[in-house]
């Protein structure tokens, strides 16, 4: 999903206004009048409402030149298995090539003369058929992108186009060492749990995949029930209820009810190392995170931005030990955060990104230890929801995995709720039994230093 041109100077001044007013606030003072107003005047441009057992949000912003929508298809690695991993992606990515009214040539021409875009994306939890348009050309714009949904063409040439283009992404996998370093920490990560079984699938599970097989599935799981529809523009849903109805609607019901992901669990620090000559070791921990869903999840955030920042002066400009050593927090129905890091002295760069764990841990920290961090990681929400496409995304994912669509309004308050102490209490339940991944040279790696942190 693209951005969108804006005015860039009111951007700016939005961000800086924000910014400046959370930084201001402490971090336990009571929820504003103003606040509350901000997350009601949010919720009320949102319609819900139901379709032959499909949801369907729609988000009213006034003036907006543009529309986005959604079709989320939820399950994700649930829905698939090591034998056919890869099916739903395939799918999705074959359908936006071509339908019944528009095939390849016709929907190019009539995506080009509308300034419209139709994609697809997937991740472990759910997976997503999305279009963008202008407002101006949405009629023409809906009614392509219902017919992409409904009648897929399937074409031949089409598919074995997009499954060529798939394996030779796969392929490449082992060539990348970042990307080869990924494959490695979902195979130690997640073995025993859904997502083991990768959304894009592997270079065996896609060879085997036939144009039959996603026609198959495109019958299987087009149910309302397995559906979520998202639209975010300038949209009267009155006028939109029976375009709906008309089309998305004619899908069956089904029965589908999806099971929460289960969480994962880490007992005991971890470490694997690959062989690969390199110039340098490329080195990856997970530790589990708390889902969205989670009261948690405010303060990981915090403490996450505060590690990622700790390290990157601790590992690259103090030391000089790594270009762009970093911490991360996924949003996942099973959640995991972790570090990063490239280094010939592995060890070293392992040990000094543990000490700054262990100093988050056991340090007290202060507001002003907070407060730049806080504001910094507001500055970043506030640019993630600019566009239509990414408000749509936020509202589907907490609609999905993140218990409510309603809560997605909710993060600037539950931020400000946190304090020094939930930061530090956070980083003692979650980081710790890491599970490091390593590629790169064995004998230059101690393991003793990986799995040494205290607390396992």
């Amino acid at each position: 999903m693209k951005s969108v041109l804006v005015i860039l100077s009111t951007i700016c001044l939005s961000l800086i206004l924000c910014a400046s007013a959370f930084a201001q606030a402490t971090p336990s003072a009571p929820q504003t009048p103003d606040l509350q107003g901000l997350i009601a005047r949010q919720a009320a441009l949102v319609t819900e409402f139901d379709v032959n057992g499909l949801k369907v949000l729609v988000k009213r912003r006034a003036g907006s030149q543009t529309v986005a929508a959604g079709l989320f298809l939820k399950g994700g690695s649930r829905n698939i298995t090591a034998a056919n991993a890869g099916v739903e992606s395939l799918m999705l990515s074959v359908m936006a090539e071509g339908s019944a009214a528009y095939p390849r040539e016709k929907l190019r021409a009539e995506l080009a003369r509308t300034g419209t875009v139709i994609g697809a994306s997937d991740n472990y939890d759910y997976s997503v058929l999305s279009m963008t348009s202008t407002r101006s050309n949405f009629d023409s714009s809906w009614s392509v992108f219902t017919d992409v949904a409904l009648h897929p063409a399937f074409a031949k040439e089409d598919f074995d186009l997009i499954k060529q283009r798939s394996l030779v992404a796969l392929s490449d996998d082992a060539d990348d060492p970042d990307t080869y370093l990924q494959r490695l920490q979902e195979q130690a990560a997640y073995v025993g749990h859904p997502y083991i079984n990768r959304p894009e699938g592997t270079v065996e599970s896609v060879s085997r995949l036939t144009l039959d097989d996603i026609r198959r599935y495109h019958q299987q799981v087009m149910e309302t029930s397995r559906l979520l529809l998202v639209v975010v523009g300038d949209i009267d849903v009155n006028q939109l209820k029976p375009r709906i109805a008309s089309s998305f609607g004619t899908f069956p019901r089904g029965t589908y009810k999806g099971d929460a992901v289960p969480q994962l669990s880490f007992s005991a620090s971890t470490v694997q190392v690959t062989q690969r000559g390199l110039p340098t070791n490329y080195i990856q921990g997970l530790f589990t995170a708390p889902p969205i869903t989670s009261p948690d999840i405010y303060p990981m955030e915090v403490a996450s931005a505060m590690l990622r920042d700790r390290i990157f002066e601790e590992v690259r400009v103090k030391r000089n030990l790594s270009y762009a050593p970093s911490a991360f927090l996924s949003s996942q129905g099973a959640n995991v955060g972790g570090i990063y890091v490239t280094a010939v002295d592995a060890n070293q760069a392992v040990r000094v990104m543990l000490n700054e764990i262990k100093r988050l841990q056991e340090e007290p920290l202060t507001q002003s230890d907070m407060s730049g961090v806080v504001s910094q990681y507001l500055t970043t929400y506030y640019l993630g929801q600019e566009t239509n496409a990414a408000q749509a995304a936020s509202l589907a994912e907490f609609e999905l995995i993140g218990g409510g669509w309603r809560n997605s309004f909710e993060t600037i308050a539950k931020l400000r709720a946190v304090t020094p102490a939930d930061v530090q209490r956070v980083s003692q339940k979650y980081m710790r039994n890491i599970r490091f991944v390593v590629l790169g040279n064995p004998a230059q790696i101690d393991k003793n230093v990986f799995v040494g942190q205290a607390g396992n």
